[in-house]
């Protein structure tokens, strides 16, 4: 692609997304308390049930007929999507998605313990990733949908999610209610292979989204889908042409979301390999750059 058309590229993304980021306001200057990841060049679908951004700054509450959760309206004017490097919020992203992929009894033995095991495996596996340590990544980015402790500590039945997924920015307290992985690289592990571009060194312009997830008390706030529409900005500033992002077959809102996003399907999964991996059969969607 041309720098001319590459330039027009960017300039339709960051037009789409303008409404997006006008909700956002810019991250908070990093904290010098936290010891931060040092950058170098350097199972997992969105539960997401919807798409679009309210203006109303008042906090609301509606019932899910179909999940019986209360979905809460947030202030999206306080809300900051960034790439993260500091190791409390890095934490506090590794809790949300344990919190997000895993379901327990609460009643269960052991259910807390097990609970910091997950989070302390992801945390230390997250840190790898986005210090460019980990063997197959050119580079990871941690991008964190956040909002202040004080706005969420309003919400009703919000003690669980301040408690676990909160961090320190600025002398702020923020809470962590979105994530998402960036992963440039040729493949995921056990994942399936993205077959763009078909050039040699496809594996500095080809990148994955991975990890992604929203607190489920802030579902249709256009949480997810602000994340995703983050993630491609900085992807293009890093130079990729093909992003891809994997999803279960039966993952219906997931699947809606990634299509709102401009993501098209390009392969699946062989029936047998999801036997063998003991999980749903996963699709491949790709979008271009």
């Amino acid at each position: 692609m041309s720098g001319n058309d590459r330039g027009e590229e960017k300039g339709r993304i960051i037009g789409k997304m303008r409404f997006v980021f006008s909700l956002c306001s810019s991250p908070p200057n990093p904290n010098p308390n936290p010891n931060p990841i040092h950058s170098s060049w350097f199972p997992l679908t969105c539960n997401f049930h919807g798409l679009s951004f309210s203006n109303n700054s008042r906090t609301e509450i509606e019932s899910s007929a179909s999940t019986n959760i209360c979905i809460q309206k947030i202030d999206t004017t306080l809300l900051t999507i960034a790439e993260s490097f500091y190791e409390d919020e890095l934490w506090a992203a590794a809790c949300l998605r344990v919190r997000s992929f895993h379901q327990f009894r609460p009643d269960a033995f052991g259910v807390k313990d097990h609970t910091r095991y997950l989070a302390e495996r992801e945390f230390e596996a997250l840190k790898e990733r986005v210090s460019g340590k980990r063997m197959g990544f050119r580079r990871v980015s941690c991008i964190n949908a956040t909002l202040p402790f004080s706005h969420i500590a309003t919400l009703s039945d919000s003690h669980d999610l301040c408690s676990l997924c909160k961090f320190s920015a600025n002398g702020e307290d923020r809470i962590v209610v979105g994530t998402l992985d960036l992963n440039q690289c040729l493949s995921l592990p056990d994942e399936i292979v993205g077959a763009k571009p078909e050039v040699i060194g496809a594996d500095i312009t080809r990148a994955y989204l991975s990890n992604v997830c929203v607190a489920k008390e802030l579902h249709r706030n256009g949480l997810a889908y602000a994340l995703l529409e983050k993630s491609k900005l900085v992807a293009y500033d890093w130079g990729i042409t093909d992003l891809y992002v994997h999803v279960a077959v039966d993952n219906e809102p997931a699947k809606k979301l990634y299509i709102k996003s401009g993501f098209v399907y390009e392969s699946d999964e062989p029936a047998w390999q999801a036997r063998f991996l003991d999980r749903p059969r996963r699709l491949l969607l790709w979008s271009g750059l």
